[in-house]
This record gives C-alpha cells, structure tokens and sequence, in this order.
C-alpha cells in the first residue's frame, strides 16, 4: 500500500472514530474491545492509531501487568473488572483476561484446574458483561511464524525499539508451536454467538491497521450528534493589568 493512500485513510477512519467516540457520549454506551496476539503481531500500533485523535478522558487503555501477589489470590476477573467503562466511555484492553489462556499456559504460570475453569467461566462472564450492556468486541491478529521472526530481528537491531523486547518475548518466541495449540484452544472454546473472535491479517501492518479500524467502526452503529456553533469570546481586557516580568533562569535553554 502506498504511503500516500495509506495516510488518506487513516485519517477519514480517524474522522469516523471521531464520530464515534461523540456517539458514545452522547448516548452513554460502554463499549470494550480486546486486542490479543503473538508478541510483536502489531496490536500496539493499531491502538496508537485507533486512539490517536480521541479524548482520553473517553477512550482509554487498559495494560495491566503482571498480577502481584495479592491479586493472584483474587478471583481471576477481579482486576479486570475495575477497568470496565461506564456510560459514555470506550476501554481498549492490551491483552486481557485472555492472558490465562495465552502465555499462563503455556509458560506454565496457571495450574490445569486454573486453565479449565477460565474456559468454564468466560463464556458466561462475556455473556454477564453482553447482558449488562456492554459492547464487547475482541481481535486476535495474526502473522506468520517468517514475520514474527523479522520483527523481532528488526527490534533486537534497532536502539529505538530493544524496550519492547522482554525475556518472555524471547521464550515465546522459542513456544511458537505451543502458542499455536494455546491459540487454537483458545479460539475453538470462546468463540461464542454474542462475543465472537474476529481475525485480522497482520503481516501487513497498514493494512492490518485500516482494516481493524474499518472493521470496529461497523460493530458499533452510530450517527451524526448535533454539534453547538463554537464561538470564541472576546478577550477581556483591563486598563489596571500588568505583566509580571519572568525571570530568565526559568526558561528552557534555546538549544534548538
């Protein structure tokens, strides 16, 4: 895709997302989508994109670390469920309670009677969430076993980008086959009616990126909201008023 072609759309989709985020609001909807993948797939660079433009006060991200102690005493959604939206907010999760069935299993952080139960309560726990009236979409993108490897290379070599690798990036990248199964389980036994999967094609990162832009902006039927004429007012001005002088050493040198 043409650098050129690629930034038109990016930005009439931004446009849309506009939209979007002012429907949200203006009709106080809850909406959360969940963005899941292999390491380096491009789920970070699609939720720049897709949150570039919006109001942070009404679309945020939610990236939790690892659990602590305390939390891994809690029921397995308990830290989850504090990110949920309230009306007139849309939360995009950076990974999500999908955790247990991606890397806890196959780094073996979760025991098989952990492992099961999250299967047992997830598809209810969507429906709770889907009940209640949130709007519940989750992606999973996927690449090629050949790309990961050349992103991962591209990050190993390039000083901008070595802070985006992690030794469990390195020894997810050994478990590819593992994480496939763990993928696979994972899709077969949570794909549900009322929360399905959807798969994007990730090897192509623009591509990737406008298509789950586009994709998003259909899953959630919005509309124009009435907008107020903006009309800046006159400045105020008062004959008694002067300026403090500042003093130089408060200034950032003028290095550039």
């Amino acid at each position: 895709m043409e650098r050129k072609h690629y930034f038109q759309e990016l930005l009439r989709l931004q446009r849309e997302l506009i939209k979007l985020q002012e429907w949200v609001v203006h009709q106080g909807l809850r909406v959360v989508v969940l963005f899941e993948g292999r390491d380096a797939a491009g789920k970070g660079g699609v939720i720049k994109r897709v949150t570039q433009r919006l109001n942070p006060r009404v679309c945020r991200i939610a990236a939790l670390p690892a659990p602590n102690e305390r939390e891994r005493t809690q029921w397995y959604f308990q830290r989850y469920v504090a990110h949920l939206p309230a009306a007139g907010e849309l939360v995009l999760f950076d990974r999500s309670w999908y955790n247990r069935a991606g890397v806890e299993r196959v780094m073996g952080f979760c025991s098989e009677q952990e492992y099961e139960e999250f299967f047992r309560t997830v598809p209810e726990f969507e429906r709770m969430l889907i009940r209640s009236g949130i709007i519940l979409v989750k992606y999973w993108f996927s690449i090629t076993d050949d790309e990961q490897y050349r992103r991962f290379q591209m990050r190993i070599h390039d000083p901008l980008k070595q802070w985006k690798l992690s030794p469990m990036d390195l020894e997810s990248r050994r478990r590819w086959e593992a994480y496939t199964q763990a993928k696979d389980e994972m899709l077969a036994r949570s794909h549900i009616p009322e929360a399905p999967w959807w798969i994007v094609e990730a090897v192509d990162k623009r591509r990737a990126r406008l298509n789950c832009m586009h994709h998003l902006l259909t899953q959630i039927p919005y509309g124009e909201v009435p907008q107020q004429t903006v009309e800046l007012p006159p400045r105020e001005y008062h004959p008694d008023y002067l300026r403090s002088p500042t003093p130089p050493e408060m200034f950032v040198p003028a290095v550039y």
